[in-house]
């Protein structure tokens, strides 16, 4: 089993149970839109495994965030015990920050 969910008070809670890989990505966001679906939740909240979600669980939180945003459903993502997650772009991930280039220059040719 990829995900675990629960319904209350409109709100779908899904839960990512571990770190998704490349075979088990498309399934828990397939999962996810069939739930959408089925239920039509006012809104869908997805509990990551981890505050620093692999890149194979950003992309299905991706793909399942695109789906609710053409059915007009607010999705909202947390990290285990309702923190806010660390996305893997985010300067807190340890991710460098972007440099500004000059108009058509490319640095480090």
């Amino acid at each position: 089993m990829v995900i675990s969910h629960h319904i209350a008070d409109g709100t779908l809670h899904v839960r990512i149970l571990h770190e998704l890989s490349v075979t088990d990505r498309a399934a828990a966001a397939l999962e996810i839109e069939s739930l959408v679906h089925a239920h039509r939740p006012e809104r869908v909240t997805v509990e990551l495994p981890s505050r620093s979600p692999s890149p194979m669980t950003f992309s299905a939180l991706a793909r399942a965030q695109r789906m609710c945003q053409s059915l007009s459903v607010p999705l909202t993502a947390t990290a285990p015990g309702g923190r806010a997650p660390l996305f893997p772009s985010g300067p807190e991930a340890g991710a460098p920050r972007p440099q500004w280039l000059e108009h058509g220059a490319r640095h480090n040719h």
